[in-house]
């Protein structure tokens, strides 16, 4: 199992996203990961970070499609996969009906149907550089030219079994948030790979992320993932999965502890069947210190 890091951007400056990218490549993980939230814009930063930081694999986690038509979404992404020399890959999602509706003023009905368009539109972008197609809510008649450059693979966020049987069936693989080991093991890993073979696809690419804090003080830690990430507690996709997982909140599924406990957590994840972790680092200063060294033991 392949272990990155997830950046962010909010109240950050390019520069420091660009350094922190860079002292990632530099410790040795093997992806950065920038969320699309209301900072700077995840994939315009990637680009960038693709032209200054030169091995690392780049990826989001994840852009909404609700906001950015199939067409600029694939312009985008092939953009950035030419400013990094190939090593990019997207990663999509619904974000949630309070955002979509509440904050974009769009409708967020049918959202399984949304995504099967969209993806019906951006993957023949992506692959091919040219769609047409005609559906329900999406309809696409367009072409573009950026050569020689290799595919883009997507990621979906799926979680409900109709997203991971949509994204084992056309996508490359999916990227996961706040779905604890159990849930891993038990309901996204086989459905997504059971919908890849009976598509006769390749095995799925999964990508799991998770808060993670080395620390001598647990009890403390699982406060601040409760207060950090409390939100996702209430976003109905994500309360899904922490009812699976059994989990009262997020810091429930937030890897907390000593060493061995990190390092016993961490495992799990990889003995459910993922491919990559990409570890949400948190906690005080020197707890994130920490993390981070004991992530890079694991490499």
């Amino acid at each position: 199992m392949r272990i990155g890091i997830f950046g962010g951007t909010a109240r950050r400056s390019v520069d420091q996203v660009v350094d922190a990218a860079r002292q990632t490549e530099q410790d040795g993980f093997a992806s950065y990961t920038l969320p699309q939230i209301f900072g700077l814009d995840a994939m315009g930063m990637l680009a960038v970070i693709g032209r200054e930081v030169p091995r690392i694999e780049l990826l989001t986690g994840v852009v909404p499609t609700y906001s950015r038509h199939p067409v600029t979404m694939a312009q985008q992404a092939l953009t950035v996969q030419a400013a990094s020399g190939g090593r990019f890959s997207l990663g999509i999602g619904l974000s949630h009906q309070m955002v979509v509706e509440n904050m974009f003023g769009l409708s967020y009905a049918q959202p399984v149907r949304h995504m099967r368009e969209y993806l019906d539109v951006l993957l023949p972008l992506l692959r091919g550089g040219k769609c047409d197609v005609d559906g329900e809510t999406i309809s696409t008649h367009a072409a573009l030219d950026v050569p020689d450059l290799p595919p883009v693979p997507v990621l979906v966020a799926a979680l409900g079994p109709k997203m991971l049987e949509l994204t084992g069936t056309v996508a490359d693989g999916t990227v996961t948030w706040m779905t604890g080991p159990a849930t891993l093991a038990e309901h996204t890993v086989p459905a997504i790979t059971a919908a890849a073979e009976h598509a006769g696809r390749p095995a799925p690419r999964i990508v799991s992320s998770l808060p993670v804090c080395l620390t001598a003080d647990p009890d403390a830690a699982r406060e601040r993932a409760a207060s950090d990430f409390r939100v996702y507690g209430f976003l109905p996709s994500y309360r899904a999965m922490l009812d699976r997982e059994g989990a009262a909140g997020p810091a429930d599924v937030a890897i907390v502890g000593d060493e061995p406990t990190v390092r016993a957590g961490i495992a799990r994840i990889a003995d459910a069947g993922v491919t990559d972790f990409v570890a949400s680092i948190f906690g005080a200063r020197e707890d994130r210190a920490a993390t981070n060294a004991l992530l890079q033991s694991m490499l």
